[in-house]
């Protein structure tokens, strides 16, 4: 007979999705943080004005496809 600890098969979708809202956070906090990076920031990592732009206006919900699951 094999018992199944239900407390532990609860938990693991609600650390998904913890774990999927930290993400979403982050990829805001970057995206704003873009944003705000002067010519010579954007120019340090190789992105241009418009780039930066294009990235930062993104919606949330449109992260890159290597954080999707």
């Amino acid at each position: 007979m094999t018992l199944i600890n239900t407390s532990m098969t609860h938990r693991r979708p609600r650390a998904s999705i913890l774990k999927t809202l930290a993400h979403l956070v982050a990829l805001h906090r970057q995206r704003k943080a873009l944003a705000r990076m002067d010519d010579a920031a954007l120019d340090d990592i190789g992105v241009s004005r418009a780039q930066a732009a294009r990235e930062a206006s993104r919606p949330i919900w449109d992260a890159p496809e290597t954080w999707r699951c």
